[in-house]
């Protein structure tokens, strides 16, 4: 029996509203996908699945863990840094400092002092923050172009301070190898990959939680009223400069833990993480991914590092080595490869890749609204 609130369940008896859409529960269990790549991801070391083209061996293989886990450090690092550029309008050109200063100072606690590495990280991360707040306090005197101008001036003389090798505790163009009797047995050696790769994802699940909480709380909804329209926030009695240098010390604190990370990635600090370079490669992921979204910066974080890990690769192939030298000669540069890639995407998809698929479901629409427009243009035809 059907009765007007709703149709009957056959299974239960019970009458299922009306009113419901149609795709209500595809709608939930959607959302629970980021729980079902979690558990992939949580799995994918005891995978021998081979896929071609995408990474060199089976998933498992320590090669593909490596890389993996190298793009799950880059995609974190990439949402933390959309913090300030995102969530708060901030362009920093000098966050590559903070997650060098947190690789090179548990590096050097651990060589110099002889320190435990527990308690070299802790005391490098807690560097890496104290410097925040102190270049971020002094930064943030200035907004706009200043800012980002003060930041890169920053993020300069870090780099060649390195460079320069001090002391001999930076190790100059070479940088310096961590000691391996000072970490975590369980971290070193080829065999322990993919203990490292889980703690790459173990740092993307905290800054995504970190990021996610922040935004979500009263100091994120703060942050986006000062992207918008910072005079409005001070005419409503805040103060910007406090909530912006809260936002820049909590990047910095997520950066100096990827530094940390990295360190146990590669086993040693390198000069390149100090470079301003390293920083604008952050800001094309954001861009590549969208900025300001929830998942375009781990996206495009994780896209741009495993682009610039494989195309190299291609370059280097028979395939290319075959072609005209016209096509030759740029095809087998990856930066033109990845220029290429960040240029189609920023043009094909002007939110970034988190916009594709609204965009995607926006064209499926389409269609249909304008054949549901289109028969009621003729019964109005056929009326009239």
């Amino acid at each position: 029996m059907s009765t007007v609130t709703g149709t009957p369940d056959r299974t239960s008896g019970t009458p299922a509203p009306s009113g419901a859409p149609a795709g209500a529960d595809t709608a939930r269990l959607l959302r629970w996908w980021p729980a079902a790549v979690l558990v992939v991801l949580i799995v994918a070391p005891y995978s021998a699945l081979p896929l071609p083209g995408l990474l060199d061996g089976p998933v498992g293989s320590a090669g593909s863990l490596q890389l993996l886990a190298t793009c799950l450090l880059f995609g974190a690092l990439a949402t933390g840094y959309d913090l300030l550029l995102g969530r708060t309008g901030l362009l920093s050109f000098g966050h590559a400092l903070y997650f060098a200063a947190g690789s090179y100072a548990t590096n050097t606690i651990m060589l110099e002092a002889g320190l435990p590495f527990a308690v070299s990280a802790l005391v490098g991360v807690c560097f890496g923050i104290a410097l925040a707040l102190v270049l971020g306090s002094v930064s943030l005197r200035v907004t706009g172009i200043g800012f980002s101008m003060v930041t890169l001036a920053f993020a300069q003389a870090g780099s060649i301070l390195v460079s320069r090798n001090p002391g001999g505790f930076t190790g100059g163009e070479e940088g310096r190898a961590a000691p391996a009797e000072l970490l975590p047995s369980g971290l070193v050696g080829i065999e322990h990959t993919a203990n490292l790769y889980w703690v790459a994802l173990g740092y993307l699940v905290l800054t995504l939680a970190v990021v996610h909480w922040a935004v979500r709380s009263p100091a994120g909804r703060v942050w986006e009223g000062i992207k918008e329209n910072e005079r409005r926030v001070e005419v409503l009695g805040l103060r910007p400069y406090g909530f912006k240098l809260t936002a820049f010390v909590l990047a910095g604190a997520l950066a100096a833990l990827g530094g940390l990370v990295h360190l146990l990635l590669t086993g040693g600090s390198t000069p390149q993480t100090t470079t301003s370079d390293f920083t604008l490669s952050l800001l094309v992921m954001v861009v590549l991914g969208g900025s300001g979204t929830r998942w375009g910066p781990m996206v495009g974080g994780i896209l741009y590092t495993w682009a610039d890990h494989r195309l190299g690769d291609l370059a280097g192939s028979g395939a290319v080595a075959d072609l005209p030298a016209v096509l030759r000669v740029p095809l087998s540069q990856p930066l033109f490869l990845l220029g290429v890639l960040f240029v189609a995407v920023v043009h094909l998809l002007p939110g970034g890749l988190a916009r594709l698929p609204s965009r995607l479901g926006s064209a499926l629409r389409a269609p249909r609204g304008a054949t549901r427009a289109g028969a009621a243009a003729r019964k109005e035809y056929r009326h009239s």
